[in-house]
């Protein structure tokens, strides 16, 4: 398949990465530095120049394209190049948009602006940010097979009464199943003698109320649904959204803005919310309003520093957990040492959603973990599938190391795999691929 990627930035660079071995990528930017960068560390062409001229977008062979991602940090300029490439040819094309108000027009007129599909960055944001909230401990979470199974990662600590643990003695929990072991730079698929040691990244994938309990476990932080306070900081879309998401689960979050009119509007917008008018780096505020007795705070300020800032003076209050926006994907990690339990970062967020949607032609659902080292599929059985009619356990051997099977639902019912479970056709499996092997493991599959 023939991609066109416009806009070389942190986005539209994770898109090429996760869809370079596979397909014929062309990159498209009109920053030059961007442009010598992707051309060293990615197997693509990258030209330089505006994507959303009708020179360029020939230049980078767009009667032959299949698919266009739109992907600059400008929403009409994504909006313009979809355009255009609809006008000199016939390719499915993506917009990465940062405005709900567009995503809503679109959603109400399919097709308009000569895009297919699009991706909100804000709204995507704040669905992930609601999404890890909703688990205690998480790093991150997806739902598979109408909601039936989820998969989970969590960070093992010292404290945690896993840690020094087998799996055979960790898997205390019916429905659960023990996926992968991330180790450093290693992903370790877990035999029942393996040893989960602290500062391991733990997979598991099974049902939601075992993993649930997986998660107690793990932590004392409540649920969702016992957390009684949920503070935002920030009324950006991104907080605004977010808050909007919690009020759906049936919370009524605190939300903090500097800005008396946007203070106001949020508060004529957000009927289950309370709109606190104040600067949330003030301490005397936070223990004034007795957010140190939050379960969660979410920091959802238009710079990076302000969230680690909020955050670092939650924890200071006592509060259990912090979810922090961060920008500058290169800061994640730097920022939840020191300071955030989960940095989001957007640009990767819509990365994800938009190599996802890629993804879910050859699958039911995707979802990629730590930066697409990692993915679990779900995919429907047939005939062609190594594991049609088989036991897993003589499926698994004809295949590349770095596969577990996770989960099996049959006629909407939850089926725990085990080796000697045998793979009906019309099963979905729910399936964790170490990214190396992906590609044999699909064609398998």
């Amino acid at each position: 398949m023939r991609v066109i990627v416009v806009g070389a930035g942190e986005v539209g660079s994770n898109i090429a990465e996760s869809l370079d071995d596979d397909h014929h990528v062309v990159i498209i930017d009109t920053d030059s530095e961007r442009i010598e960068a992707v051309t060293y560390s990615h197997d693509v062409l990258a030209i330089e120049g505006d994507g959303t001229s009708i020179g360029t977008l020939e230049e980078a062979g767009i009667e032959d394209a299949d698919l266009v991602i739109a992907s600059t940090d400008v929403d009409e300029t994504n909006i313009v190049v979809c355009g255009a490439a609809k006008a000199v040819g016939a390719p499915f094309t993506i917009a990465r948009i940062k405005k709900t108000n567009l995503l809503r027009t679109w959603e109400q007129s399919k097709g308009a602006f000569g895009v297919d599909f699009m991706v909100c960055t804000d709204l995507q944001t704040a669905a992930a940010i609601v999404r890890i909230a909703g688990l205690p401990g998480a790093r991150d979470v997806d739902t598979f097979a109408g909601g039936l199974v989820q998969m989970a990662e969590f960070e093992v600590e010292s404290a945690s009464p896993i840690a020094g643990e087998t799996v055979s003695e960790a898997d205390r929990y019916e429905s659960l199943t023990f996926a992968a072991i991330l180790r450093g730079d290693d992903i370790i698929v877990p035999r029942g003698d393996t040893v989960i040691r602290a500062g391991d990244d733990v997979v598991v994938i099974g049902s939601e109320e075992s993993v649930r309990a997986f998660a107690g476990s793990l932590t004392p932080a409540p649920t969702l649904e016992e957390a009684r306070e949920v503070v935002i900081v920030g009324g950006s879309e991104i907080g605004y959204q977010t808050a909007r998401l919690f009020e759906e689960q049936g919370l009524e979050p605190r939300l903090i803005e500097r800005d008396s009119d946007r203070a106001r509007d949020l508060a004529e917008r957000l009927p289950g919310t309370l709109v606190l008018e104040s600067d949330a780096t003030d301490i005397d505020f936070l223990v004034r309003e007795h957010v140190d007795e939050s379960d969660i705070v979410v920091a959802a300020l238009e710079s990076d520093e302000r969230n680690l800032l909020v955050s670092l003076l939650a924890k200071r209050l006592g509060v259990e957990r912090t979810i922090g926006i961060v920008e500058s994907g290169e800061y994640v990690d730097l920022f939840e040492t020191v300071g955030i339990d989960i940095g989001v970062n957007p640009r990767l967020v819509t990365s994800e959603e938009i190599t996802r949607f890629t993804r879910e032609q050859q699958t039911e659902n995707v979802a990629m973990l730590e930066s697409d080292r990692a993915e679990v599929l779900e995919i429907e059985i047939d005939s062609d599938s190594v594991l049609f009619e088989t036991r897993i356990q003589d499926a698994i051997a004809d295949l590349p190391d770095g596969v577990v099977v996770g989960a099996i639902t049959r006629a909407g019912e939850l089926i725990t795999p085990r080796g000697e479970t045998v793979v009906e056709g019309g099963d979905h499996v729910v399936v964790f691929v170490d990214t190396r092997v992906l590609d044999v493991v699909t064609a398998a599959l």
